[in-house]
């Protein structure tokens, strides 16, 4: 895949049943159903991509690989940034070879991933260690006027990473957890 810019938002799901039904009365269809994810952000010593607000991400997507370079880009009412992706063979292999280049593991991060969409923009739910989430990745006008069609207001809006939601829960109930997993969550 080509550089692209991704704009989307998160919002807390507090009833996955209720959202579903939401989506498949406003036309959405199930493109991928439940599924696994892995991710590991990386980063050199001294953390320079974290300082800058970009990423390098190696996911496992069910048995998929890919790698994923971010830019900060900017946060308004939603979070815009330049995402250049590709699939990999083997996300192992890859590992190994930012590590022999002295990139480091920072961080990882699971959920369980259920992708909708309308031909237009993709609508997912993901089930995270500290709870779920939604976002919703298309042009402005069709993320706002999806929200309103699942009864969110621009209040309910997240532009926060998973990181950062991660930490922030940790503040929040004290955990020791160092990574976003479920068996640390």
């Amino acid at each position: 895949m080509a550089s692209e810019i991704e704009v989307e938002i998160k919002f807390r799901i507090e009833d996955i049943p209720e959202l579903e039904t939401r989506l498949r009365s406003s036309g959405f269809h199930l493109v991928t159903e439940r599924t696994h994810e892995f991710n590991t952000l990386y980063d050199l010593p001294g953390d320079p991509l974290r300082s800058r607000g970009d990423l390098l991400r190696i996911r496992r997507y069910g048995s998929r690989w890919t790698v994923t370079f971010k830019s900060k880009g900017k946060t308004d009412r939603y979070k815009t940034r330049t995402e250049i992706e590709t699939q990999v063979e083997d996300g192992a292999v890859l590992s190994r070879m930012l590590e022999a280049v002295s990139f480091q593991p920072t961080f990882a991060y699971e959920k369980f991933r259920t992708e909708w969409g309308d031909g237009r923009g993709h609508v997912v739910i993901d089930q995270t260690p500290i709870g779920d989430f939604g976002e919703i990745e298309g042009a402005p006008d069709w993320i706002d006027s999806t929200a309103h069609l699942l009864g969110l207001h621009t209040n309910q809006y997240i532009t926060e990473s998973y990181a950062l939601l991660f930490f922030k829960w940790k503040q929040q109930t004290g955990s020791s957890a160092r990574d976003m997993l479920f068996k640390q969550g």
